[in-house]
């Protein structure tokens, strides 16, 4: 079965792409499994500056902008995707709590 991609044009490549089955069907730097969310999360929360980003994920520069340009025109669906992420890990946490983290509070008892 063939996976259909959408691409989103910038200028005269394209750099950012939407894939069923790949990176949970969220806009993605083309080419890599990288999602804009991360790039965007590595800028704002991490403090990261484009150059640092695009060194820590081997991405060139174009698609980092490119990564930010979406992120910024399509910030509530960003941010949607984000908050989703942070409830899974939230409740997947509740749900199986860390062995580790019980043990390193029994011993501080």
């Amino acid at each position: 079965m063939a996976l259909k991609t959408a691409r989103v044009s910038i200028g005269l490549k394209s750099y950012v792409a939407k894939t069923r089955g790949v990176a949970g069907g969220r806009p993605r730097i083309a080419g890599h499994r990288i999602r804009v969310q991360d790039v965007a999360m590595a800028s704002e929360r991490m403090g990261l500056s484009p150059d640092e980003i695009a060194d820590e994920y081997e991405l060139t520069l174009g698609e980092v902008y490119a990564a930010l340009s979406y992120y910024f025109d399509h910030r509530a669906e960003i941010r949607r995707d984000i908050e989703r992420d942070r409830k899974v890990v939230a409740l997947s946490k509740k749900l199986h709590p860390s062995k580790l983290h019980a043990k390193l509070r029994a011993e501080r008892a």
